[in-house]
């Protein structure tokens, strides 16, 4: 496994990505080897020294690697490659590039949805806000689902909870450039708060850090959701604050790949996470559940009995094809 930037500490996409891979392997009774990206001048080395060790199945960590795997998949055909959060398509036709690549991809604004609809009910200022770290397909994903559950709340609801920070149709919104914790995200974060948001979707690996230092900065009643992983369990520094997490099922999705390529039945077909297959969820409101809405787990539920059934359709334009 080849990490993005953020590295393997990152409690978020790459931590998990890494528990999936030495959980199977451990299950398998197989070697596993896994290095890290400092910068994406890492990337292609990074691949080129697991293909040395002989790796049969390399898998990437972030969408940011997509090229590096591209070309290294159709340079090494004998071996198999999987990435997470890119289809291996630059022509966005829905289909892998490549025999030997298979993509790992969550239909995250599902969750995001979810997470919208819980942040506006939770609002005290009728604010809340979200900004992300790149503007790339699997950051937005989020941000689409966040900012339409919040639509669909006041709908629902007959209120006016604005969400900051990204707008779905103009597809612009508040980025801080990078993946990194930092005085970007704080001062993102920052930004949103001084607006009146009194809840926080970061969406970027470690960027959520300085947002917590953010609100922590601002005061009290303020709170924030975390991505990819339940932040509550994998981070409890910041679990006093956490509202819930949109978690995306990386360990699973990297697990899946890494039996299928133990039994043969690897394939280029696309691993898709969703609410009904379980690779998209929402956490916990973990210490914040006396201060929900007595109500609200309640419609958050049949919220996701209809987004599986089909009756309520919750789309981006990063949803996965």
């Amino acid at each position: 496994m080849v990490s993005d930037t953020g590295g393997f500490t990152d409690h978020s996409f790459n931590e998990l990505g890494l528990n999936g891979l030495q959980s199977s392997a451990k299950k398998l009774g197989v070697g596993e080897k896994h290095v890290p990206s400092a910068t994406a001048d890492d990337f292609v080395p990074n691949i080129q020294s697991l293909l040395a060790e002989n790796c049969k199945l390399i898998v990437s960590v972030g969408f940011n690697l997509s090229s590096a795997t591209i070309a290294a998949a159709k340079a090494n055909p004998t071996a198999m490659f999987a990435i997470v959060d890119d289809g291996l398509d630059p022509t966005n036709s829905g289909k892998s590039s490549v025999a030997n690549g298979k993509p790992i991809l969550f239909d995250t604004a599902e969750a995001a949805f979810l997470a919208g609809y819980a942040a506006a009910s939770y609002s005290k200022s009728g604010v809340v806000g979200t900004f992300g770290g790149i503007q790339i397909p699997p950051v937005t994903i989020f941000m689409d689902g966040f900012v339409d559950g919040v639509a669909y709340f006041n709908t629902v609801k007959g209120k006016n909870v604005k969400a900051l920070g990204w707008d779905k149709k103009a597809q612009t919104g508040v980025f801080t450039g990078g993946f990194a914790a930092g005085v970007e995200a704080k001062n993102a974060a920052q930004g949103l708060l001084d607006q009146g948001a009194d809840v926080l979707l970061p969406v970027g690996g470690p960027i959520y850090q300085s947002a917590a230092q953010a609100i922590r900065d601002k005061g009290a009643n303020i709170a924030l959701i975390g991505v990819d992983a339940d932040l509550y369990l994998t981070d409890p520094k910041v679990k006093d604050l956490l509202l819930t997490s949109v978690m995306k099922g990386v360990d699973v999705g990297v697990s899946t790949v890494v039996n299928l390529a133990a039994t043969g039945t690897f394939n280029n077909t696309a691993f898709v996470g969703t609410l009904a297959n379980g690779g998209v969820g929402i956490a916990p409101f973990h210490d914040l559940a006396s201060k929900v809405d007595a109500g609200l787990q309640a419609e958050l539920d049949a919220i996701k009995a209809k987004i599986v059934s089909g009756d309520l359709k919750v789309t981006s334009p990063a949803t996965p094809k």
